[in-house]
């Protein structure tokens, strides 16, 4: 097997630096800092999380969050505007304690009423993120701080991060991560994976009835604020894998080789499998575990548990196999450092996104089982020779390769290119 080779990474600050600031265009033109709005879903705020860290601001970041109440009959108002949910959930909330206070008067108990925030609703205790404070933020601290990077992820951020760039046009550059489907003038920058504009093409529309187009297909073909991904933002690079790689030196040094690392997700609604992909899955595991060293099994906390119960049955006590339990959260970026080969389930657009970023062998099971865009995304990365599909017949002790997929880097350098269009600069 090849060594693992990773090479030094660009210095994001080359070309910068040989200038002194004093004879920039003014302190104003510097972006120190930059402010990431989740939606509390790890896949969607790792890819902003990813973008800030290629740009050199990892460091110099505040984390905000959009948040939705849970629990009760909130499961089944998922699909309203977030900002609806919230005040529906409020009044149900307010007609409840009012409720219990007039049967509990008697006893005289005072009970606290709900904050429409959602904090006291029962929502986790994050940082909310409230638009005015955000652009309070930016136009207070600009004298001194220079511009603010807004970086967004996920529909439910829609509306605050337009919100910041309609009432801080001058003091934010607002980037949205993911189509957020119309207004895409509202944002200074859109970053959406290629198979977004799937519903446009004539296959695509197809499959969409006439009525339903306007509502679930982008509305204009991408223009050059619109930036086109082949899959997920993320944070893995050489840098970070070489980090890994220090880290998990122990553990992995000694491990006989190749290593197959598989990773298991779980169906969505556009790639449902269940116990079926877990038998081909484990059928076409031991049909390779001949040409493989060791194996290291992980799943997510989406994998259904008969999924998981028929692999471990099959595999918990095989000395070539150990399944991993996911008490380390940092054993995923091990994996990628010294992993030889992946095999992914389809259904994992991030996990797929990232072995894809390592240039190593990455084989995908089900994929013919998912539809709609997911279609348009595996048929792009097998056009390219980026993935494999896993058959079983696969020999893992053979090593191929492939350019690494490179999104959150081009996607950095297409952020730098817009900000030097409008003045601005990144200070790392």
């Amino acid at each position: 097997m090849r060594p693992i080779q990773l090479p030094e990474p660009p210095s994001p600050t080359r070309g910068l630096r040989g200038t002194a600031e004093i004879f920039e265009s003014g302190v104003h033109t510097f972006v120190r800092r930059a402010v990431v709005i989740g939606n509390g879903f790890p896949a969607s705020e790792n890819q902003s999380i990813g973008l800030v860290r290629a740009l050199g601001l990892s460091d110099k970041h505040l984390l905000y969050r959009v948040t939705r109440p849970k629990e009760g009959i909130n499961e089944w108002l998922q699909w309203l505007p977030v900002s609806l949910h919230k005040k529906i959930d409020y009044i149900i909330r307010m007609i409840s304690c009012y409720s219990q206070l007039m049967l509990k008067s008697r006893q005289k108990k005072l009970m606290s009423l709900p904050s429409e925030k959602g904090v006291s609703a029962g929502l986790s205790a994050v940082l909310e993120a409230d638009v005015r404070q955000i652009v309070n933020l930016a136009r207070e601290t600009y004298e001194k701080e220079g511009p603010l990077l807004v970086v967004a992820s996920g529909r439910d951020t829609i509306s605050t991060a337009s919100s910041i760039k309609r009432l801080a046009s001058d003091n934010v550059f607002v980037v949205q991560i993911l189509h957020p489907r119309l207004h895409l003038n509202r944002f200074d920058m859109v970053i959406a994976p290629k198979h977004d504009y799937y519903p446009l093409t004539p296959e695509g529309q197809k499959r969409v009835p006439r009525v339903l187009r306007s509502w679930i297909t982008p509305r204009d073909p991408p223009d050059s604020h619109v930036i086109l991904t082949t899959g997920a933002l993320h944070q893995i690079d050489f840098t970070s894998l070489r980090s890994a790689a220090a880290m998990w030196h122990d553990e992995f040094a000694h491990v006989p080789r190749p290593l197959l690392i598989v990773n298991i997700g779980g169906p969505t609604r556009n790639c449902r499998y269940g116990v079926d992909l877990a038998k081909q899955l484990a059928t076409s595991l031991l049909s390779v575990l001949v040409s493989c060293g060791s194996v290291r099994i992980s799943f997510s906390e989406r994998t259904p548990e008969k999924v998981s119960s028929i692999i471990v049955k099959e595999f918990a006590n095989n000395p070539k196999v150990q399944i991993c339990d996911g008490q380390e959260s940092n054993l995923h970026m091990g994996h990628l450092a010294w992993g030889d080969a992946f095999v992914v389930t389809a259904d994992s657009v991030s996990k797929i996104s990232e072995a894809c970023s390592t240039g190593k062998p990455v084989y995908v099971v089900g994929a013919e089982r998912c539809r709609w865009k997911f279609t348009e995304f595996h048929q792009s990365l097998r056009d390219q020779g980026v993935v494999r599909p896993f058959t079983g017949s696969e020999d893992i002790s053979e090593s191929w390769s492939y350019p690494p997929l490179n999104d959150t880097a081009d996607a950095a350098k297409r952020v730098h290119e817009a900000l030097a269009a409008r003045g601005w600069k990144l200070k790392i």
